[in-house]
């Protein structure tokens, strides 16, 4: 393979989403990998999701109308993150638990997770992205569902540090 062949696969790869390509022939063998920092170069945050998220609340909060439990039950929330950690999407995607349907959960309630494990994956894009966390601790809460939509910087799980 000549080095203007080389050339342009690489700008090819780099216009593209492919992650990695590799080629191999007779007695040569190359492999052209984007950076991970090139594959979410697009996303954009969106600042409308939180108002969404405090609208179902709202909505579930409307019917009920004693509701003296609800409200002692955000300072309540609010005095827990003073030792918790809190894993937040990186960017907008979709929200997975599990690395395969048929896999187990990557954690849970109660998992003991390690500073670069990863806890979910994000799916943007046609691409998967692993979320790692940022702390050694252990998962005191998942906030999202799995398979759900998550926007950039949305609390993913609290994590009581070790």
């Amino acid at each position: 393979m000549e080095y203007k062949q080389i050339q342009e696969l690489i700008k090819t790869i780099n216009k593209s989403n492919i992650g990695e390509l590799s080629i191999e022939e007779k007695d040569f063998k190359i492999t052209i990998k984007q950076k991970k920092e090139n594959v979410q170069t697009f996303v954009n945050p969106q600042p409308y999701p939180q108002p969404s998220l405090q609208a179902p609340a709202s909505v579930t909060s409307l019917p009920n109308t004693p509701t003296p439990a609800s409200t002692p039950a955000a300072p309540a929330a609010s005095s827990q993150p003073d030792n918790l950690v809190t894993i937040k999407s990186p960017m907008i995607g979709t929200f997975y638990r599990r690395a395969s349907p048929d896999k187990p959960l990557l954690a849970e309630v109660g998992t003991e997770v390690k500073n670069g494990q990863t806890v979910c994956i994000i799916e943007a894009m046609k691409l998967f992205n692993d979320i790692e966390s940022e702390v050694n601790g252990t998962i005191v809460k998942v906030l999202v569902d799995d398979a759900s939509p998550v926007e950039y910087d949305q609390p993913l799980f609290l994590v009581e540090p070790n």
